[in-house]
């Protein structure tokens, strides 16, 4: 039988081994000053970017407004993603002024296709924080970068290092991988504390007067060489001092608990196509001004509680067919078109999508397309409310007939985009 107090002892043993660990890569971090490895890592770091960094559009220009657009933008996304989008959106909004006094729509619409659209808009906040308090121009002051609408410490960082060239840390997900490896550090790099550590160590690395180059030096290692699942140790400019390749740990790190997985949810939507007047046109709807996919466009759409695979879809259809009874729209019998899936950072949805037609009365259409639900409908009121909407006096419309052309004006999630390409191609064949 385990003695209790012998067992209580080697826990506690193997806890004070677990601080030692920790105090003693921290401490290891923490005198760098005086370690050799820190003059050869800045050193050898800033030689090879020198001779290697990617030709981007943003470090063309030390425009603050440039590089603030870019790093949003570069969140979550990929580099060669990133490119032409921000091509287009410096194109329509040159100034941050421009961008401020936008309609928000036309924000959205030129992020169509990046995703994670409360970029968009806290982008657009932000902007409008700086005309308001500081004419138009970025403030180069932490304390007011931190201020503005979704900005957080690493994009802070990034934008008084890399356009005012300040000694800031700028910790993302690959600096993290970076540092991990050459210090041999494993604690959690998804724990703030860890991070945090990271931030404070970052400017003793940083050699005088080229905190620009740096940070984004060590950004570019981490997404070339120092990649999360195969690094290129071999071609690595810091490989003979690095810990982790020493150790043989370079697979093994950064250490980090997993992300919780998305919660699967069905959804079931209707293309329903126009007939009479509205032929070639698909009826929309625009979402709610705030949550998930805020103001953006999509087609009709309910939760579906079947499994992916099931066939009945009884309850569901008559679900939807309300939606549409409620507007006062009559079609034909629904059929299958296609499935969809897409995954949000906390959410996956597998989106069945049916097709029916429309089956067109008169005081139906003016009452769908002004958003007057059919019962209170009258064809004068109808198209008063609409006339209203068109001359931007009235409520908000939020059902809309569609044409293809009219993609090119309003923006739509990835996963209706993709729906509604496929099935404009597709008529345009038939």
């Amino acid at each position: 039988m385990t003695d209790p107090i012998k067992a209580h002892g080697k826990e506690a043993n193997e806890t004070d081994e677990a601080i030692g660990r920790e105090r003693t890569a921290w401490e290891r971090i923490d005198a760098i000053e005086t370690d050799e490895s820190k003059a050869y890592f800045s050193r050898e770091l800033l030689i090879w970017y020198d001779r290697s960094k990617r030709d981007l559009p943003w470090r063309r220009h030390r425009d603050p407004y440039f590089i603030w657009v870019s790093e949003i933008m570069l969140q979550q996304t990929r580099v060669d993603t990133v490119i032409p989008y921000f091509h287009r959106f410096i194109e329509r909004f040159p100034t941050i002024r421009e961008l401020a006094e936008a309609p928000q729509e036309d924000v959205v619409k030129m992020w169509e296709g990046l995703g994670y659209y409360s970029r968009a808009r806290n982008l657009q906040a932000a902007a409008q924080q700086i005309v308001e308090l500081h004419d138009g121009q970025m403030p180069s002051e932490r304390e007011h970068v931190f201020a503005l609408k979704g900005v957080g410490p690493y994009t802070a960082g990034a934008i008084l290092s890399i356009a005012f060239n300040r000694p800031e840390p700028a910790v993302d997900g690959n600096v993290m991988r970076v540092l991990s490896r050459y210090f041999l550090i494993e604690d959690d790099i998804a724990k703030p504390k860890t991070r945090i550590g990271m931030e404070k160590i970052i400017p003793g690395l940083i050699p005088e007067g080229r905190a620009s180059d740096f940070n984004q030096a060590l950004m570019e290692l981490g997404a070339l060489i120092c990649t999360p699942k195969s690094p290129h140790c071999l071609i690595c400019p810091v490989m003979e001092h690095c810990r982790g390749r020493i150790e043989g740990m370079e697979r093994d790190l950064p250490v980090k608990t997993k992300a919780k997985k998305p919660r699967p949810e069905q959804r079931l939507a209707v293309l329903l196509e126009g007939a009479g007047e509205r032929e070639g046109r698909v009826l929309v709807r625009r979402r709610p001004r705030t949550g998930l996919l805020a103001g953006m466009w999509e087609l009709p759409h309910i939760a579906a509680d079947s499994a992916p695979e099931a066939q009945d879809l009884g309850l569901e259809v008559g679900q939807l067919e309300e939606l549409l009874e409620d507007l006062g729209l009559s079609w034909s019998p629904m059929s299958p078109y296609m499935t969809a899936e897409h995954t949000f950072s906390h959410i996956h949805w597998t989106m069945r999508v049916l097709t029916a037609r429309e089956q067109p009365e008169v005081l139906a259409q003016l009452a769908a397309e002004s958003g007057v639900p059919y019962e209170v409908a009258v064809p004068e009121a109808a198209a008063e409310a609409l006339e209203a909407d068109e001359a931007g006096t009235g409520a908000e419309v939020e059902w809309r007939w569609i044409a293809e052309a009219d993609m090119r004006e309003i923006a739509f999630p990835n996963l209706f985009l993709n729906i509604l390409n496929r099935y404009f191609g597709e008529a345009k064949q038939s």
